[in-house]
């Protein structure tokens, strides 16, 4: 599979992003203290005993995306506070057998019905198709997850397909191709 790399530092109305970093994992901490926020996100049997150690299998699971040339979530920050509102960004799939380029996004839960989810996604999928990184973008979607499918067809996606997922959890395929895109 070809490597990728993609900068940081992209901009959008009111968010810039940059890469994680290890000092972000005290920060992530707080988005898995919310049920509601982790509800739909995919937490592997790792025995993992704490929020901590989710945050640091996470932000670390990231930095070696970015070593491997594989993408990975950054860091969204908030342009006018500088505070850090989530992450967002381009990851490599495989789906159904087939690789693919997924934008992928999950904020903090203070920061919720505010729009930075749909701002995220539309910067990253743009950047890819601008940047010609691909022709097609996905999100794999938990089909009880109407929040972030929302977000997915603000942006543009529709549902491609529902299938099976990791430990056979039922999920939307939603896509976008760059012809359709704005």
């Amino acid at each position: 599979m070809k490597n990728y790399i993609y900068e940081d530092n992209l901009q959008s109305e009111r968010l810039i992003t940059r890469k994680l970093e290890e000092t972000d994992i005290a920060i992530w901490e707080e988005f898995f203290e919310d049920s509601e926020a982790v509800e739909f996100l995919y937490l592997p049997s790792l025995e993992l005993n704490s929020n901590i150690e989710y945050s640091t299998h996470m932000i670390k699971k990231q930095l070696e995306r970015y070593k491997e040339e594989r993408f990975g979530h950054q860091a969204l920050i908030d342009k006018k506070t500088s505070k850090f509102i989530g992450i967002c960004g381009l990851l490599t799939q495989e789906v159904d057998g087939e690789k693919e380029i997924e934008v992928g996004y999950h904020i903090l839960k203070k920061h919720w019905r505010q729009g930075y989810a749909t701002e995220a996604a539309k910067l990253f999928i743009d950047y890819a198709f601008k940047n010609e990184l691909t022709t097609s973008i996905v999100s794999v979607i938990d089909i009880e997850n109407v929040k972030s499918q929302k977000v997915a067809e603000k942006n543009g996606l529709t549902i491609h397909k529902k299938t099976k997922w990791l430990d056979n959890e039922d999920v939307y395929i939603y896509r976008i191709i760059k012809d359709n895109w704005k």
